[in-house]
């Protein structure tokens, strides 16, 4: 009878991280395939605007729940938002361009190349410490970007793989360049939740800016897609911000690369996509470069993962 009445245990402390952080990764695969799914039916400018605009709703309510809207929405630091915000809704664009280009694995990949550019430019720009582990994860990010990009460049993938890498490129550079400004900010003591609403306000708004251009009335099936992607992309960052709250950086970073699982069975799965020789070759080199990279222990900063796409 005792084992009847005794509750089950509650998922706590490291545990529960964990979870959260993998179902962070979830909610962010079903993010870009919402997104991939809408191909160029709906203008990248539109796409970007519900990504963000709906993004906001479970994100204000996050922020009420923890107390802080609207007081923790004030900022010191004006123009550095500024600068966090129009480097992250440039990457949103051109993240959401790549996987019209690429397969939805093969964006993904790409995206790891940001923690490689973030530690050349800390370096750089911070002066953090750049010792032989971390050039040997500079190293082998540059080399798989390498074995990826180059095929496409000489023809050697399907057409568009060449813009698709062009475009997965500038996707990390510019992500690595906001997350460089919000590692600004946040040593300035700015909070984490201005720093995220603030760029899903501005990025809702470039992607209003864009109205001029055409937009389209999405059908049923598309504004499904469409709000589909802001509450995932929302509910990522969420889960994401309370991963943190529960467990160390350094216990939950290996579950981060759990998304490039996610994109290739979405990509095989929705949109008959199997992974290709250049993406097996570079995976590896560009993973092991991201993961080498990423100084061990340090808590990363609680921003989406759009990477400056968002989460």
């Amino acid at each position: 009878m005792g084992s009847l009445t005794t509750p089950r245990p509650r998922l706590s402390g490291e545990p529960l991280g964990i979870a959260l952080r993998i179902g962070s990764t979830l909610a962010f695969a079903a993010m870009t395939a919402c997104i991939k799914a809408l191909g160029d039916a709906v203008p990248l400018g539109q796409v970007v605007f519900f990504r963000s605009a709906v993004a906001l709703l479970p994100l204000v309510l996050f922020l009420w729940w923890t107390g802080d809207f609207p007081r923790g929405l004030a900022t010191r630091r004006p123009f550095g938002h500024i600068a966090r915000c129009l480097m992250g809704a440039a990457a949103m664009f051109t993240s959401f361009a790549t996987l019209r280009y690429l397969p939805l694995a093969e964006a993904t990949l790409l995206s790891y190349l940001a923690p490689v550019v973030l530690a050349l430019l800390g370096w750089g720009m911070l002066g953090e410490r750049l010792g032989p582990r971390r050039l040997g994860g500079v190293g082998l990010g540059l080399a798989g970007a390498a074995a990826f990009c180059l095929p496409a460049f000489s023809g050697g993938l399907p057409p568009g793989a060449a813009l698709g890498g062009t475009l997965g490129l500038a996707t990390a550079m510019l992500t690595a360049g906001a997350l460089l400004q919000v590692r600004r900010l946040t040593l300035a003591g700015e909070k984490a939740g201005a720093i995220a609403f603030w760029f899903a306000v501005v990025s809702a708004a470039a992607g209003l800016a864009t109205v001029p251009a055409g937009w389209v009335w999405p059908h049923p099936a598309e504004f499904a897609l469409l709000l589909g992607a802001g509450l995932a992309g929302g509910v990522a960052h969420i889960l994401m911000t309370l991963s943190f709250r529960h467990a160390e950086a350094a216990a939950l970073a290996p579950y981060e690369y759990l998304s490039i699982l996610w994109a290739a069975v979405a990509g095989m799965l929705f949109f008959a996509e199997r992974p290709g020789t250049a993406f097996l070759i570079a995976g590896p080199l560009i993973l092991g470069g991201a993961m080498i990279a990423t100084p061990a222990g340090r808590k990363p900063t609680v921003v989406t993962r759009d990477r400056a796409q968002g989460l």
